[in-house]
């Protein structure tokens, strides 16, 4: 499954953006208090050659966008965005140019922090009111500022709105580029899961507020594995009808899917945004359109559907058909044309009386991918020619190698013909067909197998028609673990050369199509698997439209690919998996002190997990909780007692859950913290056996838990916490422990051998290591103090196996402390200080006790109960808020704690 994700998917697509000028930054001078309460914050203008050197007095004429790069993401990246606009400009002689400005977050984390998305979002607001106090005197002075933002910096864009002091009229436009807007990818602090819950709330409850402002969002599809495109699609409200989303897949002109940085530079996907950029422009402000539903007519022709035709916001209804052309009637039902050097111009009627009885459609297409009109309506025929008629090449769709056109008849009952252009080609070569047909001849229903066939069995249809044109419905696939490969395979009757066959799968309830182009005859494969899963009051089918070639037959095959179902698995729910593994370590540690408990042993690592790392232990529950939420008297009882919603229940809502998810993840947290285990047990052999070597064994000193030494490093490594960065004080601590068990580790290993060669060779003990012996654990049995060292260890590596985990869920805060170290000594917010501090008293006296304190203690029973609720709970709540973990694991070495001293 992470093998799906990561490596197999559809090659790189996107060609590269290229800069015909260097490309400059200039550096734009903030107000003083700006500067000083936002140090590490800059603004930037991009630039090219002259367009660079006019700008340097900023004496701006142009229209402001702004760029928001995302996480750890560069100002730099805005280039690409800059450079094509300015071409475009250049193209167009400088009328309309587009000014384009870039923040510089420093490259800050923010996917992983969350701590500085408020401060990124009121500076952003700041740049917001330089930049438009740089065009205050200019003629056409705008008023907003159109925001791109890529990733991270989509989601600031529109927490600007949250800001209390923000005037919504600041940005008309807003297009966002893989930004995950649903959730964080990974919920690492408590301050990202907030800052989304008020972002996305706002974003519900302010909906009306928010008409004038009009959003693109647009996801990456399957090639970006860092934030799948379902994060992307903006939430969907009844009343908003001014958002749009998008997968790359099915941009036109675009087709591509891209990765999470690729997205940036994509020529077709830049080149789509900027078209759009310069149709929205409203000749008479020079600025972009103050009307939101022509900024929703522009992206739905350059992101949705386009008619291979140049935007036009009103379309003249009727156009002249003049020129000396040939008038031909055509009368069959099926036609075809190749057009190659000819000098005279055609128009090609059909009448429709004679169609209209026998037929309910009409489809026509047409490989000439100029942007003229080709396809019109006559609305009477006195003669043989038709003088006035209606432009039907706007109903047109544009595909990779055709540009199509379908019509209803009964939706035109006024028009008497279809009246087809062909003008004079000089030195081209291209070919049109139509056909007339009834839509149940050419609609064909194709169930999908069953998720639990494992790709063994297969649905197969023969389409042995030889139509232009084929839909087949896929039933019952509207989940988001279902996942096929679908085999078109082509026969065609004769080898003469054809055009390409374009294979679309139409997803209807979200714009995520994705569209194939082979060969005739070919044997095409195509992964379907979906993004969203279909809402609950959507009765539509997918669709695959086959455009096919005519004379050919096509066979579709349709199989459940298992490695895309755990793919699918994967994508979804790879964020929890952390929760898994440490709920199997918990419940393994849980085992062990019960173990220690009944028999006065501690239990191997390994042996325990097999034991108690058991799914039924945990999951029954929750599954009873998320089914009884579904009743009003069990939530009132749960909401009164002020409870977090439980995680599966907020998933199941958006259909992104099913019951057997939690197996497979729970199974594969088991064999991570399986081998993780037997690799930590292994590589501390190892370093041992190398401590040995070099050092010689020191003597492993018994005192008390609690000495004033233990308790001026408790205190330091608290300040530590508390003045810089917590997540560096649990490092710190993880070290130092890690350390401890590496001795603990060497001491037993060196007695593990001396007994062996004692009893071989029945002497006594050497003096040396009789004095490596701890005092309070000499007894007249030295075999009895090693297993007690041995017993201990055993111990201390599961500590160390679950403290591993906290480390490295507090890892970005640490890693973002140590990259603004020179702005600030100081981690604020800090998401860890309060657990930290915590941590550092648990573990300074956790590293210094053994089983022999635990195993007398009155609090054991208690202790080795607790991590079994623990880990349910965890479970429960933990999969969308990781940093709920590491409080589970403090409670229970807390208690662990307590049984060294009660």
């Amino acid at each position: 499954g992470v093998r799906d994700v990561l490596f197999l998917y559809e090659e790189n697509r996107c060609s590269m953006t290229y800069m015909y000028e260097y490309p400059e930054y200039l550096k734009i001078k903030l107000p003083k208090k700006t500067a000083r309460r936002y140090p590490v914050y800059e603004l930037y203008l991009y630039g090219e050659g002259s367009y660079a050197e006019e700008n340097k007095n900023l004496l701006l004429t142009g229209i402001p966008v702004l760029f928001l790069p995302g996480n750890a993401g560069s100002y730099k990246q805005v280039r690409s965005l800059g450079s094509i606009a300015l071409r475009k400009a250049e193209d167009v002689d400088f009328k309309y140019h587009f000014d384009f400005f870039s923040v510089n977050f420093n490259e800050e984390l923010v996917a992983l922090y969350g701590g500085s998305l408020q401060r990124q979002t009121k500076f952003v607001h700041e740049c917001i009111k330089v930049i438009l106090k740089l065009y205050r005197d200019r003629e056409f002075a705008p008023s907003s500022v159109a925001i791109v933002g890529h990733s991270m910096g989509g989601l600031v864009a529109r927490a600007l709105l949250t800001l209390k002091n923000f005037k919504p009229e600041l940005i008309n436009l807003l297009i966002t580029q893989a930004t995950p807007h649903v959730a964080p990818v990974m919920p690492l602090d408590k301050y990202l899961t907030d800052f989304y819950t008020a972002v996305n709330n706002h974003w519900i409850l302010k909906a009306q507020d928010l008409r004038n402002l009009t959003t693109l969002s647009v996801a990456g599809g399957f090639r970006d594995y860092q934030v799948r495109s379902g994060l992307a699609f903006l939430p969907r409200l009844s009343q908003h009808d001014s958002a749009l989303s998008v997968v790359s897949s099915a941009v036109p002109r675009a087709w591509a899917s891209t990765d999470h940085l690729s997205i940036v530079w994509c020529k077709e996907l830049i080149l789509a945004t900027i078209r759009a950029f310069f149709d929205l422009i409203d000749e008479n402000t020079r600025q972009i359109t103050e009307d939101p539903k022509k900024r929703m007519s522009v992206l739905n022709h350059h992101f949705v559907r386009h008619p291979a035709k140049m935007f036009e916001e009103n379309p003249e209804a009727f156009t002249e058909l003049t020129g000396a052309f040939l008038w031909i009637t055509v009368k069959a039902s099926k036609w075809t044309y190749s057009v190659y050097n000819d000098s005279d111009g055609k128009y090609f009627a059909f009448p429709l009386a004679s169609h209209r009885k026998s037929y309910s459609h009409v489809y026509c297409e047409n490989s000439m991918l100029d942007t003229s009109s080709w396809i019109y309506g006559c609305v009477n025929t006195n003669s043989s020619m038709c003088l006035e008629a209606a432009d039907l090449s706007w109903r047109a769709e544009l595909l990779p190698t055709t540009k199509v056109v379908m019509l209803k008849l009964q939706d035109y009952p006024s028009l008497s013909h279809i009246v087809i252009q062909v003008p004079p080609a000089v030195g081209n070569k291209y070919t049109l067909g139509c056909e007339f047909f009834e839509e149940d001849s050419r609609t064909v229903q194709l169930p999908v197998t069953h998720l639990f066939s494992f790709g063994l069995s297969s649905s197969k249809i023969l389409l042995n028609s030889t139509g232009l044109l084929y839909n087949v419905q896929l039933q019952h696939f509207n989940q988001i673990y279902q996942a096929f490969k679908i085999y078109i395979e082509s026969h065609c009757q004769s080898l003469k050369e054809r055009k390409h066959s374009v294979y679309r799968l139409h997803i209807p309830w979200s714009h995520e199509d994705s569209i194939t182009v082979a060969k005739v005859p070919s044997l095409a494969e195509i992964s379907a698997k979906l993004h969203i899963a279909q809402p609950h009051n959507d009765s539509s089918l997918p669709e695959l439209n086959i455009y096919s070639s005519p004379d050919c037959q096509y066979e579709v095959i349709l199989k459940t690919s298992l490695l895309q179902v755990l793919g699918q698995i994967v994508r979804f729910h790879a964020g929890s998996f952390p929760v898994y593994i440490v709920s199997n370590i918990l419940l393994t540690y849980g085992g062990q002190l019960s173990t220690l408990r009944s028999t006065g042993q501690c239990s191997d690592f390994s042996l325990e997990l097999v034991r108690t790392a058991k799914i039924y232990k945990v999951e029954p529950l929750i599954s009873i909780v998320v089914f009884l939420q579904g009743f009003n008297w069990f939530r009132e009882i749960w909401e009164s007692l002020s409870l977090p919603e439980v995680d599966a229940a907020v998933l199941s809502s958006q259909d992104a859950w099913f019951p057997l998810v939690s197996l497979i993840l729970f199974l594969f947290g088991t064999g991570i913290a399986y081998w993780s285990g037997v690799f930590f047990s292994t590589s501390l052999r190892l370093f041992s056996s190398l401590w040995l070597t070099l050092i010689r064994p020191t003597v492993l000193e018994k005192d008390k838990l609690i000495t004033p030494r233990r308790l001026c490093g408790m205190i330091s490594l608290a300040l530590v916490s508390w003045t810089t960065c917590g997540a560096f004080a649990v490092l710190i601590i993880y070290l130092q422990y890690l350390f401890k068990v590496l001795k603990g580790s060497t001491f037993c290993i060196c007695h593990s051998k001396g007994t062996s060669q004692n009893s071989s060779t029945h002497t006594v003990k050497a003096q040396s290591s009789m004095d490596s012996i701890p005092e309070a654990t000499q007894s007249p049995s030295n075999s009895t103090t090693i297993t007690e060292a041995v017993n201990s260890l055993k111990m201390h590596i599961t500590v160390l196996n679950l403290f591993t985990w906290i480390v490295l869920l507090s890892l970005p805060s640490l890693i973002y402390w140590l990259k603004n170290l020179r702005y600030n000594v100081r981690l604020d917010p800090d998401p860890c200080r309060s657990t930290a501090i915590i941590l550092v008293c648990i573990l300074e006296i956790l590293m210094n006790s053994s089983t022999s304190e635990v195993k007398s203690s009155k609090l054991l029973k208690i202790a080795a109960k607790v991590p079994l609720p623990l880990s349910v709970a965890m479970l429960a709540f933990g999969r969308m808020h990781l940093y709920r973990v590491p409080y589970f694991v403090t409670f229970s070495l807390l208690l662990h704690v307590l049984c060294c001293i009660v």
